[in-house]
Parts: C-alpha cells; sequence; structure tokens
C-alpha cells in the first residue's frame, strides 16, 4: 500500500537532537501523531529517562519534545508498505531531513530501528553530512529486548541534551 507522511515534524530553533522513525505506524497516522500504537514503548521510555511524567496527550507529548530540545520526524516522506511491517518497505521517498537540521541546532541524529538507520543511510546521509546513531525500536514488535534494555540504551540521548 502506499503511503505519504502526513504528520509534521516536531522541532523548534533550540533543537539538539534529532530522533527519526521510518514512516508512520496505521495506528500513528490514525491518531495523527508519532508513535500512537498503545504498546509503543518510545513516550514511557523518553519519559523515564527525562525523568517527567508520562505524556498522554499530543500536546503532553510536544511540550516534552521540545521542552527538552529534542525534534521528532520519520526518515521517509512515502513509501510502498504492508501495514506496519518495516520490512516491507519499498520505492522509499526521504523526507528532507537537511532542511529541517539547517534550522535548529541539531547536532546529533538518532533513528529508531535497523530499517530506519539503512534507509537514513542510504537516503539522507550524504545530504546531511550528519552520521546517526541507531537505538533499538521501541515498536510492540521488538520483543528482543525488555524495557530495562531498552531504557538503558536510550540513555545515550542525554549525553547529546547537555
Amino acid at each position: 500500500m502506499y503511503v505519504e507522511h502526513i504528520l509534521k515534524p516536531i522541532y523548534n530553533r533550540e533543537s539538539k537532537i534529532l530522533i527519526l522513525g521510518t514512516i508512520p505506524s496505521p495506528k500513528s497516522r490514525e491518531i495523527g501523531f508519532y508513535y500512537g500504537h498503545p504498546q509503543n514503548r518510545f513516550w514511557k521510555v523518553l519519559a523515564d529517562i527525562l525523568e517527567v511524567p508520562m505524556p498522554t496527550t499530543t500536546s503532553e507529548k510536544k511540550d516534552l519534545l521540545l521542552k527538552n530540545n529534542i525534534a521528532l520526524w520519520d526518515v521517509l516522506a512515502s513509501c510502498d508498505i504492508v501495514g506496519a511491517s518495516d520490512s516491507s518497505i519499498k520505492n522509499p521517498k526521504p523526507n528532507d531531513i537537511l532542511n529541517l537540521v539547517k534550522q535548529t541546532q541539531i547536532k546529533q541524529i538518532f533513528v529508531t530501528g535497523k530499517k530506519a538507520e539503512a534507509l537514513y543511510n542510504k537516503l539522507c546521509l550524504k545530504n546531511t553530512k550528519m552520521p546517526c546513531i541507531c537505538l533499538p525500536s521501541t515498536s510492540p514488535a521488538n520483543c528482543s529486548l525488555n524495557y530495562t534494555q531498552l531504557k538503558a540504551q536510550y540513555q545515550l540521548i542525554l549525553n547529546h541534551l547537555k
């Protein structure tokens, strides 16, 4: 199924890091915001490492990102994909990551998952000249890491927010 990215990037001039997924899942597109699947661990991990209350509304999630100088978007502007299966992605077209970076203070890009990393390196790195750091996927489909392990890996973000 052809999917076009419908969510705006979340950022401001003070953003210091950028976190990129691949493309919004069907659930995220349905609710109109990033990491929308109720079992996705992204928001819980972020709140825990930043030591802030877990955001529940879209407004609270945006505030958490912006108050902590975190930008959030996705590598892809469009692609063909089956459901939420990153492994099924075909015909990927990238978002203009460089343009977003130029409007901010972003010094480090993180990607969530191996597919986001591969797509970023193939489609975006030549423009941004900023190597990414790959964090594990927070998707409920990623069962290889328990919550404690996932949170430990995401702690790396904190080094780049100082």
